[in-house]
């Protein structure tokens, strides 16, 4: 089976679980600790070698293991651990794979939360990193070097929409022993980096995972072994930190996973149909899924086709003042809200520069090509696109973004 006919929709499928009382969703745990007919267990289950028992819900608790799992299946990984939150899932790993004196070459554009940390949180503890243009496997070879641990990127970056070509990086990865970590969070469904060579698979569950932007969360998919480590009481990062997910907030993002498949053909959908009129319409449009998207070929070669090239796509209108007149425009007309965050059923749009990619200097935004006209936009899950089209063109006409 080639990579790109992995379908993570029929992994999800495939699992069933039964509630305690043979209900169709799984019962919910709502203890945050757990009793013991007798000692031993007690211990054993601290020593990791009571399969099936549970301590503490820092440790482990059913629902939180029912969703990782769900997850795993997805990713085709052995194992998964769900957090509180992305950042809870991002700084864990890297911490539990550098030690001080390490090193991390990571891509330039990223999440602003997790470029924060690389670059103003690690070096306190010694652990340096290189941003690097991801595109280009030999500047990410050339920054690799004896002290580097780890590889870093997401799948679809945030927030440019530069393609990471995974295979290429994995190989880099496996020849200098290194560690590739995939955030995936843009592309669920639609690519699977495991399959392609990542080692471990990141998600903020928040996003469109979940869907109803109602819940923070996130995840990390990798082996069983890395999965261990994570959650060793004496030297696992996640169990140490503790971003712990609650019970309530699991049961939830499981029941929204199911219809991940549906949502994501429609976000597809959506965002292909507006990126292919606003192109037309002589707009500076990034996306994916429009062949002068320089990683077009590249990430048509990664997806499975089935659930498209994604809900994101960015348009430059010039200046900030004119994309923040446009946003608040289009909030008023009912066409989505002015908010950060992706994966909702209504759009959501954002000027990235001074919200989500704030942490980046403005100097290295500029370098990188992240303009303060730049519109994040995640594409709704609207029924009738091309009303969407029309009324969307319309507020830009009547701020002369575009000519009627």
């Amino acid at each position: 089976m080639k990579p790109t006919d992995f379908n993570a929709a029929n992994q999800i499928q495939d699992l069933q679980y039964f509630g305690e009382f043979g209900g169709v969703n799984p019962s919910i745990s709502d203890s945050s600790t757990y009793t013991f007919l007798s000692a031993k267990t007690m211990f054993d289950t601290f020593e990791g070698n009571a399969e099936g028992c549970y301590l503490y819900s820092r440790h482990s608790s059913p629902m939180n293991l029912y969703l990782g799992k769900a997850l795993a299946a997805m990713e085709g990984t052995e194992s998964a651990n769900v957090a509180a939150s992305g950042m809870g899932a991002i700084t864990p790993v890297l911490m539990q794979l550098c030690n001080a004196g390490d090193e991390i070459v990571s891509s330039r554009t990223i999440y602003g939360g997790t470029y924060a940390f690389m670059k103003n949180m690690l070096p306190r503890w010694n652990i340096k990193t290189h941003f690097v243009d991801i595109t280009k496997l030999d500047v990410v070879e050339a920054a690799i070097s004896q002290n580097t641990k780890v590889l870093y990127c997401e799948t679809v970056s945030n927030p440019l929409l530069e393609v990471a070509e995974i295979e290429g990086l994995a190989k880099i990865a496996k020849k200098h022993n290194l560690k590739l970590v995939v955030d995936n969070t843009f592309s669920p469904l639609s690519v699977a980096p495991a399959q392609l060579g990542a080692d471990i698979v990141i998600h903020s569950l928040t996003k469109f995972i979940n869907g109803s932007s109602d819940t923070v969360g996130g995840v990390v998919c990798a082996s069983q072994e890395f999965i261990n480590a994570l959650k060793n009481v004496n030297s696992g990062a996640s169990m140490l930190f503790g971003p712990t997910m609650d019970s309530l907030r699991s049961a939830s993002i499981l029941k929204n996973l199911r219809t991940l498949h549906i949502r994501m053909k429609q976000h597809s959908y959506n965002t292909q149909y507006l990126a292919d009129k606003f192109e037309k319409d002589g707009l500076k449009v990034v996306y994916p899924g429009l062949k002068s998207h320089p990683s077009y070929e590249l990430y048509a070669s990664m997806i499975n086709k089935e659930y498209g090239f994604g809900g994101m796509m960015t348009l430059d209108v010039g200046s900030l003042d004119k994309a923040n007149e446009l946003m608040e425009l289009m909030q008023n007309r009912n066409l989505g809200y002015l908010a950060v965050s992706l994966g909702f059923y209504k759009t959501l749009f954002s000027a990235p520069g001074t919200s989500t990619s704030s942490e980046i200097p403005i100097e290295e935004q500029k370098e990188m090509g992240l303009s303060d006209g730049l519109i994040r936009f995640s594409i709704g899950l609207d029924n009738d696109i091309e009303r969407t089209y029309q009324k969307m063109k319309a507020c830009m006409i009547e701020l002369g973004v575009l000519n009627k």
